[in-house]
């Protein structure tokens, strides 16, 4: 008798390994190779690989912020004058986005059964845009550099375009039959219509930063505060949680 027939009616569903899921596929022992099941070592090895890489553009983000000369210490006026307040302001919201978007890259992880090839290279394409968040920080940050157009739309299309590679991990996944617990097609439009709602701020703060100026493009980022949570409760009420 079959596992399916044993379980009892209603209870979870446990991530499935990589015989049933070539079953549930059709897809062959050849085309199975590769395929990095949840419960093996090589699994684990590859989350931890992604895992560093967030914790690394976390460090990274340090070099931006330049140590003030002896003589800035002499005074606050001074202090302030040498830019290290702008400089710890891009530090604080980086460190923020990229701790947010490496939450969000391990819930991904838990929506799939395991990791083949499209979805590691999906993977590595998203963490390649993360490393480049403290680069596009800088410009955003730095006294100066800050008062251009340019800088805030590179780093909001550095980090829509993070967002948009997480989501494509977990789309990758679900076309090949890796997720855990397949979604119906409504839970899923919920699903990437919550997720997109964070590259698409990002996105409309371009032509804002175009039209007014780059410190009301930065500003509408804060809209973020309100849009998330709204947008995860549908998503939550969607699915009947």
């Amino acid at each position: 008798m079959s596992q399916d027939r044993d379980a009892e009616p209603g209870a979870p569903r446990e991530p499935q390994a990589p015989r049933e899921q070539e079953a549930r596929t059709g897809r062959t022992g050849a085309t199975m190779r590769g395929l990095l099941s949840r419960e093996s070592n090589e699994f684990d090895r590859g989350l931890s690989f992604f895992d560093a890489i967030y914790g690394f553009a976390i460090t990274l983000l340090i070099a931006n912020v330049d140590a003030p000369p002896a003589t800035a210490w002499e005074s606050l006026e001074s202090l302030v004058a040498t830019g290290i307040l702008n400089q710890l302001a891009g530090f604080v919201l980086s460190f923020v986005v990229i701790a947010a978007f490496w939450r969000l890259n391990l819930g991904v992880i838990k929506r799939i059964s395991a990791m083949d090839a499209a979805t590691t290279t999906a993977n590595l394409v998203a963490a390649g845009f993360v490393v480049l968040i403290p680069f596009t920080t800088q410009g955003i940050s730095e006294l100066g550099s800050q008062e251009y157009v340019l800088p805030t739309i590179v780093y909001a299309l550095n980090l829509a375009i993070v967002g948009i590679a997480q989501l494509a991990i977990f789309e990758v996944a679900r076309r090949r039959g890796l997720e855990t617990e397949p979604m119906t097609a409504r839970e899923h439009r919920a699903f990437v219509l919550d997720w997109l709602v964070t590259p698409g701020v990002f996105v409309l703060s371009v032509p804002i930063a175009l039209l007014w100026g780059p410190d009301f493009g930065k500003l509408s980022w804060a809209s973020l505060i309100i849009l998330g949570p709204l947008a995860a409760r549908l998503r939550l009420r969607v699915s009947g949680r």
